[in-house]
């Protein structure tokens, strides 16, 4: 069911979490902001609503009465990069880890305070429309790297390896970038996540791991004998 006026054809957000006066509650705020908002308590609605409506961004509850929270964000993933943002009833660490690490883009905990969520949904738009529309034209030294056939640019956010094109996430593109900018340092999981998300690092945190594997994927490159990117066991990772 579609609710909220259409103020903006490009935002719309879907939001699935199977109690209602919280999925209320977000439409709200997000409707207050001209957003259209797209409701639903099941993941088998929301699996749906993901295959054939143009999506802005998604808010997904990690627990749900069929599919959770963290499968609709694996399929969503599968063809789309538009922020995805976790709600979880659970403080642990463990359900943080595992929403970042299968892609979401953030995560709220419930109870939440309404303006926060706002703040993020703010946030996250802010990070996507740079990543897909970035203002200036002018490439500089400064925002744009190329080593060894690998060329990624901070102006128009975009990476190509040998002449074609990466397709990366945000957050992909993101660590690459921090990477290369960084080229001879040897940075640890710790610097690397608490510059790209914000965030403080857990300890057990595997989520740069994991999509540090993702982006050799993309690029076809040996974590055992790597071109680009270079595993310093116990410190960290390198691009040289």
């Amino acid at each position: 069911m579609i609710v909220g006026e259409v103020t903006d054809v490009r935002k719309k957000i879907l939001v699935v979490d199977d109690e209602q006066a919280i999925a209320d509650l977000i439409e709200v705020y997000l409707a207050g902001e001209g957003w259209e908002v797209i409701k639903c308590d099941n993941g088998t609605d929301a699996v749906r609503y993901v295959e054939e409506e143009d999506l802005s961004m998604a808010i997904l509850d990690v627990m749900l009465p069929d599919i959770d929270g963290f499968s609709i964000c694996r399929k969503i993933r599968e063809k789309h990069f538009y922020p995805v943002i976790m709600l979880t009833a659970k403080s642990e660490d463990l359900d943080k880890i595992t929403g970042l690490t299968i892609g979401a883009d953030d995560y709220i905990t419930k109870p939440f305070n309404p303006l926060e969520l706002l703040a993020r949904v703010k946030t996250q738009f802010r990070r996507y429309e740079t990543y897909n529309h970035p203002e200036g034209t002018g490439k500089t030294e400064e925002n744009a790297i190329d080593i060894r056939g690998l060329s990624i640019s901070k102006d128009t956010h975009k990476c190509t390896l040998n002449g074609k094109e990466l397709s990366l996430t945000p957050i992909e593109f993101s660590i690459l970038w921090y990477l290369c900018e960084n080229r001879g340092r040897v940075l640890s999981s710790e610097e690397i996540f608490e510059k790209v998300w914000g965030e403080k690092f857990l300890d057990s945190n595997n989520t740069v791991m994991t999509h540090i594997g993702r982006i050799r994927e993309k690029m076809h490159d040996s974590g055992r004998k790597p071109k680009y990117i270079r595993t310093v066991w116990g410190v960290g990772y390198q691009i040289e």
